[in-house]
């Protein structure tokens, strides 16, 4: 990790008005932290993004937990992080976003993912993220949304852009239907308010499998907690 000053937090609408720090030719600089739970991720972004006279990476995190103690030190202007941060979900970026933003609201949070769902664009979006680019973009349109972030703008490439005209369109999906017969069996579990290792006992597989399940659940009932799940899922008549 990299170690630097503590600072305080910059609101979005004082980031246009930064005084010079290290950037060529009087530039504000950017500061940013890395969250993503593939070190070799951060450390080749970390290399590109440095290259650019006005950005500057100040802290790197692998988990949520590890990220919610490292924006509290680093201070950074700009969260750059992925969704997966772990084999049991392909969301738990989510959470962290809506955490992230929640405790600092002058933060700016971009998503950088492999994910290009319709509606896990907006989930990030309703969660608090300012921007979504896939992984394979260009590093110019990277820097430039981090850039757009900064000012307090919205930052996507065209196929996020497009995937949240095509999620915010689109029909309230059945949700109960996309649940499995396992998922299910998993939620009326839940809702008797047990953990994952009480539930992986309870269906004789691993505490890590219980959690990837209750992951899925999350994400299907387009909710991020487990009482919100068995909320939704009493309204949907799926705990019966």
């Amino acid at each position: 990790m990299i170690d630097t000053p503590v600072r305080p937090h910059r609101s979005a609408d004082q980031s246009t008005a930064r005084r010079p720090e290290e950037g060529d030719g009087g530039t504000a600089t950017i500061d940013i932290m890395l969250v993503d739970d593939h070190a070799i991720v951060r450390q080749g972004l970390s290399s590109i993004l440095q290259r650019e006279p006005d950005l500057r990476v100040v802290a790197e995190a692998a988990s949520a937990p590890e990220a919610m103690t490292e924006v509290e030190r680093a201070r950074p202007d700009i969260v750059l992080m992925d969704l997966k941060l772990s084999a049991a979900s392909d969301s738990e970026g989510i959470d962290l976003c809506a955490d992230l933003t929640a405790a600092h609201p002058g933060l700016g949070v971009l998503v950088l993912t492999t994910f290009l769902d319709d509606q896990l664009v907006l989930r990030a979006i309703r969660s608090g993220a300012k921007g979504y680019v896939v992984k394979d973009v260009d590093t110019s349109h990277l820097v430039r949304a981090i850039r757009d972030v900064s000012r307090g703008e919205s930052a996507f490439d065209a196929r996020s852009a497009a995937a949240m005209v095509r999620g915010l369109n689109a029909p309230a999906p059945d949700r109960s239907a996309r649940l499995t017969a396992r998922e299910l069996e998993v939620l009326r579990l839940l809702a008797h308010g047990m953990s994952n290792r009480d539930i992986g006992k309870e269906l004789f597989v691993s505490e890590t499998t219980a959690k990837f399940h209750v992951g899925n659940i999350l994400r299907k009932l387009s909710v991020s907690s487990r009482a919100e799940a068995v909320y939704e899922a009493s309204k949907l008549g799926l705990l019966t």
